[in-house]
């Protein structure tokens, strides 16, 4: 039977109820001294009661609050995963044989890096060079081409650059992750190097956000862990440490264990739709996110469900019938010894019903 615990109110009173069954002549007023006293050592009761509950939801480690989640976590060796920084390629120019040395910094309008390695210009009067973000976390992830400066360029090397992407930054691993990682741990605990075991290892790296194990994939006594970062392809460097990690950690009689990231499927849509109360620019950005929140959710070599998509679309307010006609039908993914596909949404293009020719 579970414990109720008292509101202030009924501490105060159960005492006045008390005093005047002691005492029937007594003042138990709100402003008498009786009642004075009996909120003083209700307010004095009901913080212990309130101490009492915050413990009891430390017992548990899917109520307790952060610190203690880290320390029930820290009994099975499950650590908070750190923030990672982004990394990427950017292209340099200058003149041939000129070297721009690693710790470089680059700035642009939303960048912040600086070079990782030397690099040489070469005969045709550029080079790519690894550099990393110079500030942690998933927001500083860049997918598209960005200009950027060199902060003070050596002689020979050009102030102007490029950086072809950034990825694999991530934020420090939320409470949900943490919890998620320690309650798997204990619902399926170490089983000698099951497809579990390995999932576990390579969500233990950090900037891995995500991981997939498909057993046998490329023959008997084989098993591959295809790896995610902030919903989006892991950088080379993250690979070769999880690869590192598992091959650390793993069952010495396993074959083969391989880490690697999935290929991209791009799914280009074409949805048309009948509004009520809305026009086609207001609606747009809703049936786009409708269309993602389906695709953000398959993971690398599940198929694409057609009537999930459309599902979800229709449940978009002022969306009164739709019609996808782009793709025609459910899209598989390829999954076999050399392929491992990952359908992610393309274009998205929104049109009202009736304007399919425009």
């Amino acid at each position: 039977m579970p414990f109720n615990v008292p509101t202030f109110e009924q501490i105060r009173d159960a005492q006045l109820r008390d005093i005047k069954n002691q005492l029937p002549d007594a003042d138990t007023g709100t402003d008498s001294d009786y009642g004075v006293r009996a909120a003083s050592v209700a307010g004095v009761a009901d913080g212990l009661y309130q101490n009492q509950s915050y413990i009891v939801r430390q017992i548990f480690p899917d109520t307790a609050d952060s610190d203690n989640l880290e320390l029930h976590a820290k009994t099975r060796n499950v650590v908070r995963k750190s923030a990672t920084y982004a990394t990427g390629l950017a292209d340099i120019t200058g003149t041939p044989g000129s070297t721009l040395t690693a710790g470089a910094e680059m700035r642009g309008a939303t960048i912040a890096c600086s070079t990782t390695e030397n690099a040489v210009i070469g005969d045709d009067g550029t080079a790519t060079v690894k550099v990393q973000d110079a500030t942690a976390g998933a927001a500083f992830n860049v997918e598209t081409p960005s200009s950027v400066v060199l902060v003070s360029p050596p002689y020979g090397i050009n102030s102007a650059a490029n950086v072809q992407s950034l990825a694999g930054g991530t934020d420090v691993e939320t409470d949900a992750s943490l919890l998620s990682r320690y309650l798997e741990l204990l619902r399926r605990p170490p089983a000698g190097g099951n497809k579990y075991d390995y999932k576990r290892w390579a969500l233990e790296v950090d900037g891995v956000t995500a991981a997939y194990v498909y057993p046998l994939r490329r023959g008997l006594g084989t098993v591959d862990i295809a790896i995610t970062s902030s919903n989006a392809l892991p950088s080379q460097d993250l690979i070769n440490t999880t690869q590192a990690h598992i091959d650390d950690v793993r069952n010495v009689t396993a074959k083969n264990a391989l880490v690697l990231a999935p290929s991209i499927k791009l799914v280009d849509f074409t949805v048309l739709v009948s509004l009520d109360g809305l026009t086609l620019a207001e609606a747009t950005p809703y049936v786009i996110q409708a269309v993602r929140d389906i695709t953000d959710r398959i993971e690398p070599g599940q198929p694409l469900i057609l009537s999930q998509v459309e599902t979800q679309v229709s449940l978009v307010a002022g969306v009164t019938d739709r019609d996808i006609t782009e793709p025609v039908g459910n899209v598989e993914a390829i999954v076999n010894a050399e392929t491992l596909e990952w359908i992610q949404a393309g274009n998205i293009v929104v049109r009202l019903m009736g304007d399919e020719d425009q």
